[in-house]
């Protein structure tokens, strides 16, 4: 079996710090940042109007801070998965590594082929690194029939795609979570703003104008943070699933050009 194997992404325990360290720091920016007293009539974060676009948004509830965590936690992970995607990318472009393969398959240089996946590296280099030894294994070995020889590359080139392959989707499932929770998260929070702001309007005699505009703050300010949040999850979510799906195209074609060769060399 492949022992070779392209690193990255984080494990399963870092990537639970990672969310609880970004949800900390929305919690401190909200407190720090949005409420300063800077930001509000008289200085009174709980009852002073804002006087900015910080203070508005500070007047959004306890749901901001939770949502501004949500939105630097797909930010992290976006970097994290970009820096991971790249390095199994290898060096230069996908296209025309495999379409370099397949010339030096082709003409049966496998020692050049092995040279070029050392040079380029990364996910697809070591699928096909792979694919190639087990090819000069079973080509000098006499014990096999063809039908043998064949399911043994095909079972090389399968384990050592299992082996790329879940790195390549690591922490995927964070993104796609954050796009569905950032826009519930919203919601919660649009439900509770328009609860104050109707509570508000409820009061007996003039309406508390204060209470009716931090009302439909909170409900405003979620809102954008959780659409935000949710439309760059999806995005990230969406470049990132192509790549891979590219990715893995690749390992399969070349997997199938050193089968075809093989089967072709052996009539």
């Amino acid at each position: 079996m492949s022992t070779k194997k392209t690193s990255g992404g984080f494990p399963l325990v870092v990537s639970a710090l990672a969310i609880v360290i970004c949800i900390g720091i929305g919690i401190m920016i909200y407190a720090l940042v949005l409420g300063k007293a800077e930001n509000f009539e008289g200085g009174d974060p709980i009852k002073g109007h804002p006087k900015n676009i910080l203070g508005t948004m500070h007047k959004g509830g306890f749901i901001v801070p939770i949502i501004l965590g949500f939105l630097f936690t797909v930010i992290t992970f976006a970097i994290e998965r970009f820096i991971t995607i790249m390095k199994a990318n290898g060096r230069g472009q996908t296209d025309k590594f495999v379409a370099k393969i397949k010339s030096l398959i082709a003409s049966h240089d496998f020692d050049g082929a092995i040279a070029e996946c050392d040079r380029q590296k990364g996910s697809l280099a070591n699928v096909v690194h792979e694919g190639i030894l087990k090819y000069q294994f079973v080509k000098s070995d006499n014990t096999m029939d063809k039908e043998s020889k064949v399911a043994a590359i095909q079972k090389s080139l399968e384990e050592a795609t299992a082996l790329e392959l879940p790195m390549l989707s690591k922490n995927m499932v964070v993104i796609s979570t954050m796009a569905s929770i950032g826009t519930l998260a919203g919601l919660i929070g649009t439900v509770l703003g328009m609860i104050n702001a109707f509570a508000a309007l409820a009061n007996t005699g003039a309406p508390d104008t204060a209470a009716l505009a931090t009302g439909i703050s909170e409900a405003l300010v979620n809102t954008l943070f959780g659409i935000l949040t949710s439309a760059l999850a999806i995005i990230f979510y969406n470049v990132f699933s192509n790549r891979v799906d590219q990715i893995t195209y690749a390992m399969d074609e070349a997997g199938f050009t050193i089968i075809q060769e093989f089967q072709a060399s052996e009539k």
